[in-house]
């Protein structure tokens, strides 16, 4: 079944050709797409295409295939086009031709642009609570290590003392960026294009603010052409914030694969969280790390990706906008997927506490003993010529006394104020809005 499908049947050929994956990647919508048109149809009623009586059969119908989307009881069947095609087809065997009056004033080019909002707001929220539980978690291990010292380094040259709570930390406020990134992306979501129809509104008097209401959207997208417009925009926009958790994620990544190496051994794992090597038995590779740093990479190419895909098209739909599911919803179980690992495998992490004890590390505190000279009143420049010729010299004499205090220096995490630049992002996606509205189309 198709619903523009009139007279003829389209070349085998042609149509495995442009559906391609869509049905599979139709199923993530299929929630999204019954509460599009429980929102709908009750729009309908109100400006008299639909009676009283229909609506309240029509409601019922979607609700109960709503139930059954939520129980996994729900597929697109052989010869049916879309997500789209399956549900309406569901709702007329059940009601009769009552169900045929569903897709009044509306297109699939808008049903399926609400339906990803309404989908891509949802997995919005499931990412912002991954990254926050992440967040919890580093900035915990931040406060529990915030006095054991390790080697900072620049351009992989023993440099400056840090410390685990420094570093645990530095990603902890990096994940607030990220979320920031992320807000941007709810809000450019959060609008709503139904109605727009094909791209250019129409000819039914469409209560579009209604709508908008009763999906728990915060705003419209006004204008019906850029509605069309923003298939693709709201896609990358989205991307871009997955990029910037991604790129959080495999420096972390990176961290723990080079520190877990034997030539740092600056932290463990149980053997259960590393692989070992077929030859080789002393080996406990890290291939969680590897595989999230990988992964997170292709997450960092997806912006282009999106963008190779829509650029230079010209106002309107197009076909091959359909594609962006296909690599844009695998990205998104990709993401979680390693938020989720990254707090794993840091609830089993284990710390050297004596990592500072080696001799090799002491030119870590030259800069400290710069400095004391300083603030006994030797100018810089001279102190630091002084303690450059010891080195050189070999009468360089470390003092480990580290005396760091200002706001985020390792005396300072700074961790409260963090924590409340995290807090003051995250309150602003007011999800439980969308929450509200959702359950109160679904409620009996």
């Amino acid at each position: 079944m198709k619903l523009w499908q009139k007279n003829s049947d389209v070349n085998k050929s042609v149509e495995s050709f442009t559906v391609g994956k869509d049905r599979e990647m139709d199923l993530y919508l299929a929630e999204a797409d019954v509460l599009g048109s429980l929102a709908h149809t009750r729009m309908l009623e109100s400006i008299g295409l639909l009676t009283a009586e229909e609506l309240t059969v029509i409601q019922k119908e979607l609700k109960n295939i709503y139930k059954e989307i939520k129980n996994g009881h729900f597929t697109i069947e052989d010869g049916i086009e879309d997500v789209h095609s399956q549900v309406e087809l569901m709702l007329t065997q059940r009601i009769g031709d009552t169900g045929k009056k569903i897709h009044s004033g509306r297109s699939r080019n808008d049903q399926v642009l609400v339906d990803l909002r309404i989908f891509l707001r949802s997995q919005i929220a499931e990412i912002a609570g991954d990254i926050t539980e992440l967040f919890r978690k580093l900035q915990e291990l931040s406060v529990i290590y915030k006095d054991v010292l390790m080697p900072g380094y620049t351009h992989f040259q023993i440099a400056m003392p840090s410390s685990f709570g420094l570093w645990f930390g530095a990603y902890a406020e990096s994940l607030v960026d990220d979320m920031q990134m992320l807000l941007a992306a709810y809000k450019i979501c959060n609008k709503n294009p139904l109605g727009s129809a094909a791209g250019y509104g129409s000819s039914f008097p469409l209560n579009r603010t209604m709508t908008t209401k009763l999906l728990g959207f915060e705003h419209l997208n006004y204008n019906v052409v850029y509605a069309q417009m923003g298939r693709g925009k709201s896609e990358r926009i989205l991307a871009q914030a997955m990029s910037s958790v991604a790129a959080t994620l495999a420096r972390l990544a990176m961290d723990n694969a080079l520190y877990l190496s034997q030539n740092f051994s600056f932290i463990s794992y149980p053997p259960e969280l590393t692989t070992g090597s077929s030859i080789m038995p002393h080996k406990k590779n890290p291939d969680v790390w590897e595989i999230m740093r990988g992964k997170c990479n292709l997450i960092q190419a997806l912006p282009n990706q999106i963008a190779m895909l829509t650029t230079n098209l010209p106002s309107g739909y197009h076909r091959e906008l359909q594609l962006l599911k296909e690599v844009l919803f695998p990205a998104i179980v990709d993401i979680r997927d390693c938020l989720q690992m990254a707090k794993f495998m840091l609830e089993n992490i284990s710390v050297r506490e004596d990592i500072l004890d080696d001799s090799k590390y002491d030119y870590l505190f030259s800069v400290e003993v710069v400095n004391k000279m300083v603030l006994s009143g030797v100018p810089f420049r001279e102190a630091y010529k002084r303690i450059g010729m010891d080195i050189e010299e070999g009468k360089y004499v470390a003092d480990k006394a580290v005396s760091h205090k200002h706001e985020g220096s390792i005396g300072n995490l700074c961790t409260d104020e963090i924590t409340a630049l995290m807090d003051n992002v995250s309150e602003q996606f007011k999800f439980y809005e969308a929450d509200k509205a959702e359950q109160s189309l679904v409620a009996e």
